[in-house]
């Protein structure tokens, strides 16, 4: 598939974000897909629905993102949103925060299920991105990202909502990537940006498109 992890600012892309029933990708379903098209730096279109998972949401889940059965009981369920949602992106590059680790591992999982295929789409996750351009920070969440950038955390946890506020991250994380290239160290081998890291010997800087790129150097 390649490298499809990217740290950039790119001007036409998807920004999308999944709520679901628990963090487990292998058992557990999503609920909520919302996305925002983004065209020569300006947000152009949005998709969002809620989605049947054909099972109960947990308590703890429906406390954090405020879904329940009774508001997914009519909800299209995940093999046809799935259609819906690839025709949205198209091949576009996704954007995301933890998309990495997170919502990205659903997608695949239930584009491999109901639809038979895979997306190859390039991404960025955010949460590499911040943790490149300001290693100074302890805390790199979202609503943490959204403090330091004075930016609206109201509606947090909600698809749509995480959407918009991850769209306005993204936004202050290329300007970064604009304003002060001389602070970025990028990969020699495949260009994504260096992320610092700890290792059992001490700090370093690897790829942050890691695993597919596995460089690394002395900080």
């Amino acid at each position: 598939m390649g490298n499809r992890s990217k740290i950039d600012f790119f001007s036409d892309f998807v920004v999308f974000d999944l709520e679901t029933t628990g963090i487990n990708c292998n058992s557990d379903r999503v609920v909520e897909i919302s996305a925002i098209k983004v065209q020569s730096e300006e947000a152009t279109e949005e998709f969002s629905t809620l989605v049947n998972p054909g099972c109960s949401i947990p308590f703890y889940a429906s406390k954090v993102n405020g879904i329940t059965d009774d508001m997914v009981s009519d909800a299209p369920v995940i093999e046809d949103v799935l259609p819906r949602f690839l025709d949205f992106t198209g091949d576009l590059p996704l954007v995301g925060h933890n998309i990495h680790t997170f919502d990205l591992k659903f997608i695949y999982r239930d584009c491999e299920k109901y639809l038979g295929k895979s997306i190859e789409n390039d991404y960025v996750d955010t949460l590499k991105m911040s943790r490149a351009c300001l290693p100074e920070q302890k805390h790199h969440g979202l609503t943490d990202l959204a403090a330091y950038f004075g930016i609206s955390t109201e509606g947090a946890h909600r698809a749509l909502n995480d959407c918009r506020m991850t769209l306005a991250v993204y936004e202050e994380l290329g300007k970064i990537l604009r304003d002060k290239p001389d602070l970025i160290r990028r990969c020699p081998k495949c260009g994504n940006l260096l992320i610092k890291r700890v290792g059992k010997y001490g700090p370093f800087l690897g790829c942050g498109s890691y695993p597919q790129c596995k460089y690394t150097e002395n900080e």
